[in-house]
């Protein structure tokens, strides 16, 4: 079935508590869920590895590598691949860091903390460049999203030590549920 072939109505399915996407003919429904998003913070020799982006959405800010999940891969296999098409690197991840439930966009970000398995990195096509950048010099005010202030964050309060449990959305950031004002 070809939903551009198909009459979708908003209504809410028998058994169902909120309005679908329903083909009014069939009641076929077409689910809208979340995408997962999958990234991580790459360290190399204490600075931070960072992608100044070449696509929209905020063309030109700088980001960690991540992007969304393929059908048939792991969130791992997700991070890892993204690393290789932002940052032409090869990465060995060291385990998660946080994960972040940004509703008011239909995301759930995966990020991982990660070094390189293989030395190297360059701009891959979705990057202007990709720069190392220690603490005291990440560009805070050109940062890309959101989630990537918190996990860089949340990668600094981790250390270098075991990771622990995941770290979640800032209590006292309402941002992964409200909209933001000004696009920021």
């Amino acid at each position: 079935m070809s939903v551009a072939t198909t009459n979708f109505v908003r209504r809410v399915p028998e058994g169902e508590d909120r309005e679908r996407l329903t083909c009014a003919d069939c009641g076929f429904v077409a689910y809208e869920n979340p995408k997962v998003v999958a990234g991580s913070v790459v360290e190399v020799d204490g600075r931070i590895l960072l992608c100044r982006r070449a696509i929209e959405p905020r063309h030109g800010f700088w980001t960690i590598p991540a992007g969304y999940m393929e059908l048939g891969e792991t969130v791992e296999e997700a991070a890892r691949r993204e690393a290789r098409e932002e940052a032409c690197a090869d990465i060995a991840l060291d385990g998660m860091l946080a994960m972040y439930s940004i509703a008011r966009i239909g995301q759930v970000q995966v990020m991982f903390r990660a070094r390189l398995a293989t030395p190297g990195f360059a701009a891959g096509p979705e990057s202007l460049e990709v720069r190392l950048f220690a603490w005291d010099e990440i560009p805070w005010d050109l940062l890309a999203f959101p989630s990537v202030h918190w996990v860089l964050r949340h990668w600094k309060e981790a250390g270098s030590g075991p990771l622990g449990p995941p770290r979640s959305n800032p209590p006292d950031d309402l941002r992964g549920i409200r909209p933001l004002q000004g696009g920021a």
